[in-house]
């Protein structure tokens, strides 16, 4: 008994111990390093808030997303994955700890062998049975490391779907808004454009206008017309899509005027840019590639503790008697205890291949998380230019829509007063229809531009995780190199 005792004290002094190389960040790509590839900030004050989709100030677009967050089935797929590593890592954290069973037998038996007396026997027993193998090489340990790692992933591209399903909808809403704003701005000019044939064909009637003048503005007329169909079209497209993403029906889908378009988003690209370097980092897709990452590294100790020695003790306290009553009481109680020295000898290579396998997941999994950084980069890099030279269109363009409606006024004046040719008009009216598209495309890109950015950068969802309340046990630092 008191070897036994001294055995277990022995084995749990030795649970300090945990075999397996503890994950350390992997140099690639330092901060210093992206932030000069990107003019980030190593800090700032400045972090993104979720909710940054509510600074366009479009109501209707703010209830389709909440809308899209409560109902999309990719929400809730990814919350019962969540749910999943949650419910995981509380299974392998129970593995530390011993078993306890309510056990009920009931033994008979009955031998004859020759030359020997007959054995009759027949008993009852009820008690506690109990087990427990120690975690001497921490093998359970980095077992629960890993599903702690996984936890965190899940929560990671849980975040990531939900960025990715708020940049859609948005990113739809302004497609559908820029959609019906063409189609509005199509029918304004088939009204001007009626306009104008009507003062054509006075003309022509009257044996002012020639043929050409006449047969010039019914093309042009019904080329417009002709424009209708495809983008109502375009803009009934646009809902569906939209609807499809909110979880709801075409027509469920609010059918109301928005301005959201008329202007430019009025921003300033130098402070919106001004963020610091980590949110690299906490990109959620970022955070679950270095997520996965612990994990296998994590899971290379669990293989390594398969190949050394194991202890495992077990023990039973109860009642046991020849009949079932009485059976409870002081004269019948019993116990038993046992332990277990297991030393894996040959296993013709499986546990050694085992460790390679999870050495060679790990190497799999840094060069995912690797990716995963120049992805992110990329993509930064790719909105921060967009949105700084679609600045500078949308300037240009604004400018060019003014000056051609100026030109259209002149010219009409000027062609009433037979001045100029017809053919000089139809060019003013098309330049400014081709100016008020290009204005309002370039308004619709400097919103989807920005979208680009808030999505790129991570959409703020990933400071909460590195709260330090929300650690879990059996993570280590993340600021030193990776020598898994």
């Amino acid at each position: 008994m008191n070897k036994l005792l001294l055995l277990c004290g022995v084995s749990i002094l030795c649970t300090a111990c945990s075999v397996g190389p503890d994950y350390k960040r992997p140099p690639v790509y330092r901060d210093e390093q992206i932030a000069a590839n990107l003019n980030l900030k190593p800090e700032s004050a400045r972090h993104i808030s979720p909710d940054w989709y509510k600074s366009f100030n479009d109501p209707d677009l703010n209830r389709l997303i909440a809308e899209g967050l409560k109902h999309s089935p990719d929400i809730k797929t990814a919350l019962e994955k969540m749910r999943q590593a949650r419910y995981q890592l509380y299974v392998d954290r129970a593995g530390f700890l011993p078993t306890f069973d309510a056990k009920g037998t009931y033994d008979k038996s009955n031998q004859n062998l020759a030359g020997s007396f007959p054995i009759d026997s027949e008993y009852y027993q009820v008690g506690i049975d109990a087990a427990w193998e120690l975690d001497i090489w921490g093998g359970q340990r980095r077992l629960t490391e890993s599903a702690a790692a996984m936890l965190k992933a899940a929560a990671a591209d849980f975040d990531n779907v939900r960025l990715s399903l708020t940049a859609e909808i948005a990113s739809q809403y302004i497609n559908w808004r820029l959609a019906e704003k063409q189609l509005m701005i199509t029918e304004q000019n088939l009204k001007l454009q009626q306009e104008i044939f009507d003062t054509v064909k006075a003309k022509y009637d009257a044996g002012l206008a020639d043929d050409l003048a006449y047969k010039q503005a019914q093309s042009v007329l019904d080329t417009t017309k002709m424009q209708l169909p495809a983008l109502r079209i375009q803009e009934k497209s646009y809902q569906n899509a939209l609807s499809v993403l909110v979880g709801k029906l075409p027509s469920d889908i609010i059918k109301r005027s928005s301005e959201i378009l008329k202007t430019s988003l009025p921003f300033d690209s130098r402070s919106l840019y001004d963020l610091p370097v980590d949110v690299v980092r906490n990109r959620p897709d970022v955070q679950a590639a270095e997520q996965q990452l612990i994990a296998e590294n994590a899971l290379i100790g669990h293989t390594v503790a398969n190949l050394l020695p194991s202890v495992s003790l077990s023990g039973f306290l109860g009642y046991q008697n020849r009949t079932l009553s009485p059976i409870f009481g002081p004269d019948y109680n019993m116990y038993s205890l046992s332990g277990a020295v297991n030393l894996p000898l040959l296993h013709w290579g499986e546990l050694v291949n085992q460790v390679k396998i999870q050495e060679s997941a790990t190497r799999e999994a840094f060069a995912l998380y690797q990716a995963s950084l120049l992805t992110a980069v990329a993509d930064i890099s790719n909105a921060m230019k967009g949105g700084s030279e679609e600045e500078i269109r949308n300037r240009s363009a604004r400018s060019s829509m003014e000056a051609t409606q100026e030109i259209l006024d002149l010219s009409l004046q000027k062609y009433q007063n037979g001045l100029i040719e017809f053919s000089d008009v139809l060019t003013a009216e098309q330049n400014k229809l081709t100016a008020e598209q290009d204005y309002l495309q370039s308004n619709a890109n400097v919103y989807l531009n920005v979208i680009s950015f808030y999505k790129a950068v991570g959409g703020g969802l990933g400071f909460n995780r590195n709260n330090p309340a929300c650690r879990t046990d059996g993570t280590n630092s993340a600021d030193e190199p990776y020598k898994g």
